[in-house]
């Protein structure tokens, strides 16, 4: 028996390679599924099931591409109502695997047909579980993120209370916890960086698994502090649930490079939008006027679901050499699959055939120290509220990245403004979109927060003047 968890650390997502006996089950995988069938196609073996914890909502799966190449059977636990072909399984049942047993635990709560996975070795020894969105290494899913329920986050709160208590505590402590993310995850509150645990640990340290917690307690503990999921969450879960256009197509599509004229044709013919995936230290020195910068070198799925509000948005975009196909498969795992292609030898390109080129004003710490000690300076701190109320410049509005659509019309055009972030990434973002919206007069503070503490501009832990939240 072979166990390889396999971790994408720009969404924080793990999914599972299970073999026994020349089968493979592989467990919520990413959209992209050729490394899962060269895998398997290495050892000789094969791939017969692709295990769904849940309708996922931070990530498009691959399962319907995997089933398609490899003749897997899909597998959802009890409830489910897939729009393509799957086995639903029942509570309890057992799914052989080479010479070793999957039991399917039903644990509603983050979802009302989210499901547990129980690995059993060739001795009937129980001694894995995974756990998709249920348990987290620190942390439980939260109960918000269902497609189309009828039932309040309290309800969901309760079914995961009871989800718990009933089928997951009672299990042995030396059965190792394989959960669906890890640390950065919108699907949770406050996981551990750690991406695996014994079961017996999180009952120690694991907030949501203390024997003494009540019912009432519980639903108050998960449902207290969380704040609104992005926007893409709801549309990957639906797109999960109703089937997707095939990876291949999406590359095909999108992998086609593009001549400045023909970029420009393009954006027009199409309404698209310019995407800048390069870094960050590249884009401010110039880009195409009126594109959006979010760099591939981060968390870059996640950024473009929660601020790129449709799914069906055309797409072109801007990439360093070598880097165009990963930014299309990074883009289809959370939906974004309408890529039109990309400009040929990247930025150079359009610099050759004279085109317009737009430029990002940035002030290093030092010199926004001395500004702000002698000036009265507009600073907007894009961080998120939390990171804000901990520590920050005073007399800095909080104007986070992540509602920058929804807060976009209480700052003003004609006002100079100064973006700072964390360390950097965040406030390029910021600074791209409100130029690209006619924001003309921001400078971006480079190195963020960090650096800016280290030149002593006055701090504050306390909120001064208001959030924009």
């Amino acid at each position: 028996m072979k166990v390889e968890q396999i971790y994408t650390g720009c969404l924080a997502e793990a999914a599972y390679y299970i073999e026994s006996q020349g089968e493979v089950a592989i467990v919520d995988p990413l959209r992209e599924v050729a490394p899962y069938i060269e895998k398997a196609k290495e050892k000789g073996v094969r791939i017969k099931y692709v295990l769904e914890t849940h309708f996922h909502a931070d990530f498009v799966s691959g399962h319907l591409d995997l089933a398609k190449k490899t003749g897997a059977k899909i597998v959802y636990g009890p409830t489910a109502q897939p729009n393509f072909e799957a086995h639903i399984a029942t509570d309890g049942e057992i799914l052989p695997l080479g010479n070793v047993k999957i039991k399917v635990l039903h644990t509603p709560g983050h979802t009302m047909e989210s499901t547990t996975y129980l690995l059993i070795d060739e001795e009937g020894t129980e001694k894995a579980i995974f756990t998709g969105d249920t348990l987290f290494i620190g942390d439980v899913g939260r109960p918000d993120l269902a497609v189309k329920t009828d039932l309040t986050r309290e309800d969901l709160a309760g079914h995961l209370f009871d989800s718990l208590r009933n089928k997951i505590m009672p299990l042995a402590d030396d059965i190792i916890v394989y959960p669906g993310h890890g640390a950065g995850s919108a699907c949770g509150k406050n996981m551990s960086a750690e991406t695996t645990d014994t079961l017996g640990n999180q009952k120690r340290f694991n907030y949501a698994l203390r024997a003494d917690m009540t019912r009432e307690e519980f639903i108050k503990e998960v449902t207290t502090g969380l704040v609104e999921p992005p926007q893409y969450f709801p549309k990957n879960a639906v797109m999960n649930k109703m089937g997707y256009e095939s990876f291949d197509e999406v590359l095909s599509r999108g992998a086609v490079a593009l001549d400045a004229d023909t970029f420009e044709n393009v954006v027009e013919r199409n309404d698209a939008l310019v995407l800048d995936t390069r870094r960050k230290e590249d884009f401010v020195k110039g880009f195409i006027p009126g594109s959006v910068w979010i760099g591939i070198e981060d968390k870059f799925a996640p950024w473009v679901g929660a601020l790129i509000t449709d799914l069906k948005q055309s797409i072109v975009f801007v990439a360093d050499k070598g880097k165009e196909e990963e930014v299309i498969t990074r883009l289809s795992r959370v939906g974004y699959d309408n890529t039109l292609g990309y400009l040929e030898r990247g930025f150079e390109t359009w610099k050759n055939a004279n085109k317009e080129i737009d430029t990002l004003d940035e002030i290093g710490p030092h010199d926004f120290t001395n500004l702000y000690d002698t000036e009265k300076l507009n600073v907007l701190d894009v961080r998120k509220k939390s990171e804000y109320d901990s520590q920050h410049i005073k007399g800095a509005i909080n104007f986070p990245l992540d509602f920058i659509n929804k807060n976009m019309d209480k700052i003003d055009r004609k006002t100079p403004y100064y973006l700072h972030c964390q360390g950097g990434y965040r406030s390029v973002i910021a600074a791209s979109i409100l130029k690209a919206r006619g924001f003309d007069q921001v400078t971006n503070v480079r190195g963020g927060i960090n650096e800016i503490a280290k030149s002593c501009i006055k701090l504050t832990a306390f909120r001064e003047p208001e959030t924009m939240l």
